[in-house]
């Protein structure tokens, strides 16, 4: 994201902070707990989108290959992910997973971040995969022909010719995925993770003020969807400016 994106993050919690701060009760006494879950929030969709992205490029690129030990698991990891709701896989992850790992020998333990962290990845990871399979084959495939018959290796022209055009079409809805998933993060109160939207229920199940509460959420959630939707907006406009 760059010294300016955090920069800029580090100036709207600031100015979050301020602004709650200044609101009646029961939003200004207790506005350091918003904050706190907006950070968490935020930290939560960076870090699993991150890992997301990988995800998606991995299984992306075992959906395109010609062999078949990579393309089936590709395909079965997708219709496992998209096929059940991300809520029963984050309680899976948190609940169940650790159990199974310790059943094979192995002593994991996940707390309330990392497991959400690990489920979320794993979910967008698999639109991810779908959007960069798709991408990759929208490319012409004169092009691979073309790069191919001036020596170029597989992962030469993989690399070098269809990667590069590929990005420019599967940028949009990467993006899309990314605030998508901020907005998704909030299922992470299933798990007691102290993220904004369980900061809301805390502080409405507290006061008996669940419509002040609710509205603040729903503009912090707005207002970080937003900032976040003009970084990646700036981001495909440098990408178009760099493929001219």
């Amino acid at each position: 994201m760059g010294r300016g994106g955090v920069a800029a993050f580090y100036g709207l919690f600031w100015l979050i902070s301020f602004v709650l701060g200044q609101m009646p009760d029961p939003i200004g006494p207790r506005a350091d707990l918003f904050v706190e879950g907006a950070r968490t929030t935020l930290l939560l969709t960076l870090i699993s989108g991150a890992f997301g992205l990988g995800v998606g490029a991995l299984v992306g690129l075992a959906r395109t290959s010609h062999l078949w030990l990579l393309r089936l698991p590709a395909s079965l990891f997708i219709w496992v992910i998209r096929g059940t709701p991300l809520l029963v896989q984050l309680l899976f992850v948190y609940n169940a997973l650790p159990a199974i790992l310790e059943s094979m020998g192995l002593n994991v333990q996940l707390n309330e971040f990392s497991s959400a962290v690990l489920a979320l990845a794993l979910n967008v990871g698999a639109y991810n995969a779908e959007v960069i399979r798709a991408g990759l084959q929208a490319v012409p495939r004169g092009q691979n022909e073309a790069a191919r018959s001036l020596g170029l290796s597989g992962t030469q022209t993989m690399v070098t010719v269809v990667m590069p055009q590929a990005l420019r079409i599967v940028t949009p809805p990467l993006v899309n995925n990314m605030v998508a998933l901020l907005k998704d993060s909030s299922l992470a109160s299933s798990i007691s993770l102290l993220e904004l939207t369980l900061a809301g229920s805390r502080v409405s199940s507290e006061t008996f003020l669940p419509i002040p509460v609710l509205t603040t959420v729903a503009a912090v959630y707005l207002t970080l969807t937003t900032v976040m939707t003009l970084f990646t907006d700036q981001l495909e406009r440098r990408l178009k400016v760099v493929s001219r």
